[in-house]
């Protein structure tokens, strides 16, 4: 059998056991994420949502927005609540309901727009549309509320700037989306790596900037809280934390261990993308093998997370790895309900709940190993090679 032929193997079998495990276990547990979307519970359904509601409503008020009656902390800097202060004028229940309409918008968008600028066959964008629709990664964000879809947005405008030869302006969209979500700063650093000294200063300025107005909105005490929150929160042990320092956690070693791990993993992949910059497409997949890595990193990356890669995963049919998209977008399908299958305890029980940080490490490698590939023809409108954009300067 010839090596393609076995990918399309590999990936038919991952479809259907994907398939399989989700059909058996929306039947073992019918509380399935997505059929918990009507509920009017906030404070423990939609309770992300919830609290960012209360920071909102803090905020018009003038009062602490990370001192509120919701039951989460609020994690996320101050532009955050202040992106989302118009929500407040609406009572919890309704603002969560728009919210979550225009956020599944926003994913159906981003998909549309990446299949667009990739020039998918319309077959393959429909696939690949209905795939996400039936993620549970999506199912999960909708139901809590999660912020993921604008970080999602924030992330295709920059990579279609970088597809467009404006590589500046993909520098701000990223930097503007880093200040929504600091966990997500790894993808300031591959200009660095690759000597674009110019979008690298824009990248961090817009990121800075944008803090900036969120804590001049919010007022400059917001910021001393958010950074106390920041860097006292512990690394959460909950089973679908797909971290590496969540690893850790779970299968009860230091988290520290899982931090060193997850760094090694991020320099390695910055080291290699220096090591290859003047072949490396950052218009390709690099800036999401650069995320998953920083995900990997990161102490806090929900299985929901995902979502922020799938435009690389998308990228990857142009490049000849349509298989390995397959795979990638199936497994996806995989509700969290998976952990409800294991035993309380054991090591063996804690791997199998790990399935979440196997999947972004998967990700990652197969981001990372075709950072360096370009199509054979690419399409008008994409991006010329580093070394001839003029964004070195």
């Amino acid at each position: 059998m010839r090596w393609g032929a076995a990918r399309w193997v590999v990936a038919a079998l991952l479809v259907l056991a994907s398939l399989g495990a989700a059909v058996v276990l929306h039947i073992r547990h019918p509380d399935a994420l997505v059929t918990l979307l009507p509920s009017a519970d906030m404070r423990e359904l939609h309770v992300d949502f919830d609290t960012f509601w209360h920071s909102a409503v803090a905020l018009t008020a003038g009062q602490d927005i990370y001192d509120t009656p919701a039951k989460l902390t609020n994690l996320n800097p101050p532009l955050l609540t202040v992106l989302l202060t118009p929500f407040a004028a609406l009572d919890a229940l309704t603002a969560y309901r728009v919210f979550a309409v225009l956020t599944l918008l926003i994913v159906v968008g981003s998909v549309l727009a990446v299949s667009r600028e990739l020039r998918l066959h319309p077959a393959v964008t429909a696939l690949a549309t209905l795939a996400v629709l039936a993620s549970s990664p999506l199912h999960g964000t909708l139901v809590l509320g999660q912020i993921y879809p604008l970080l999602l947005a924030g992330l295709v405008a920059g990579w279609i700037a970088e597809r467009r030869g404006r590589p500046v302006l993909a520098a701000v969209c990223y930097g503007v989306t880093v200040a929504l979500k600091p966990s997500l700063a790894p993808v300031l650093l591959l200009p660095a790596v690759q000597r674009r000294w110019v979008p690298l200063r824009a990248g961090m300025a817009a990121a800075a900037g944008a803090s900036l107005l969120g804590v001049l909105v919010a007022g400059p005490s917001s910021a001393f809280a958010w950074l106390r929150i920041a860097f006292t929160e512990p690394v959460p042990d909950t089973v679908d934390n797909a971290s590496l320092p969540g690893l850790a956690v779970r299968i009860g070693i230091p988290s520290l261990v899982g931090t060193l791990l997850g760094a090694a993993v991020l320099v390695g992949t910055l080291a290699w993308c220096a090591r290859h910059r003047d072949r490396l497409d950052p218009a390709g997949t690099a800036p999401w093998a650069v995320l998953a890595a920083g995900l990997l990193f990161s102490p806090i990356a929900w299985h929901n997370y995902l979502m922020l890669l799938w435009p690389g995963v998308l990228a990857l049919i142009p490049l000849g790895r349509a298989a390995a998209a397959t795979g990638a977008l199936a497994v996806a399908v995989i509700p969290v309900s998976w952990n409800a299958e294991w035993p309380p305890e054991g090591l063996g029980a804690d791997l199998g709940r790990s399935l979440y940080c196997a999947i972004l490490l998967a990700y990652w490698a197969v981001l990372l190993s075709s950072a360096t590939r370009r199509p054979a023809s690419s399409p008008a409108g994409a991006s010329a090679p580093v070394e001839a954009s003029g964004s070195r300067t």
